[in-house]
């Protein structure tokens, strides 16, 4: 499976590296590949490093003004022009999306996966990885949106929210194994 991550490229806490660093592990030691923003710097780096590590490959889609960060050895690295083509790219080329701790470029990349859902756009599964309750607050305000009238759908079917890297993946196989 190919496993489409957002996350930060800032260096973060101990409390997000080794959850993170964990996750990345068994992504790689499930024969599944990584597709990712492409960064060799922050929690990017910590994913690449451990999903390649242990044997799963890379595929990286940078943007032009961040290729100069762009790591190499990645199994496959595509630059793109701006930020909603290499959104586009990193969706084409998953077949499921986890959105990892981050900031502004993070939540963006997560809102857009999530509305393109919500339409029908794609039927790939998305987690919120929830890790240190990170993202407690975005859950609460879901939950606010869903019972307000503000969802379309159930909330259950647009994001599935995992506690750690465990939960987030035996999700991720079940609901892919299911779809092929």
């Amino acid at each position: 499976m190919n496993i489409c991550v957002f996350c930060s490229a800032a260096d973060l806490d101990d409390r997000y590296v080794q959850p993170a660093r964990k996750f990345a592990e068994a992504i790689g030691e499930g024969g599944h590949a990584l597709v990712w923003g492409g960064s060799d710097t922050g929690l990017m780096k910590v994913m690449a490093d451990g999903v390649q590590e242990a044997g799963g490959a890379l595929l990286g889609v940078s943007v032009e003004f961040l290729a100069h960060k762009a790591r190499a050895g990645a199994d496959e690295m595509v630059v793109t022009k701006d930020l909603a083509e290499r959104k586009a790219q990193l969706l084409a080329r998953a077949d499921a999306v986890v959105v990892m701790v981050g900031g502004t470029g993070t939540l963006d990349e997560a809102t857009e996966i999530l509305e393109l859902r919500k339409h029908g756009m794609h039927t790939k599964p998305v987690v919120l990885l929830n890790t240190a309750g990170f993202y407690d607050g975005l859950k609460a305000q879901f939950e606010r949106m869903e019972a307000e009238g503000f969802l379309p759908i159930p909330l259950s079917d647009l994001v599935f929210f995992a506690e750690d890297g465990a939960a987030a993946l035996a999700y991720l196989e079940e609901r892919v194994r299911v779809r092929k």
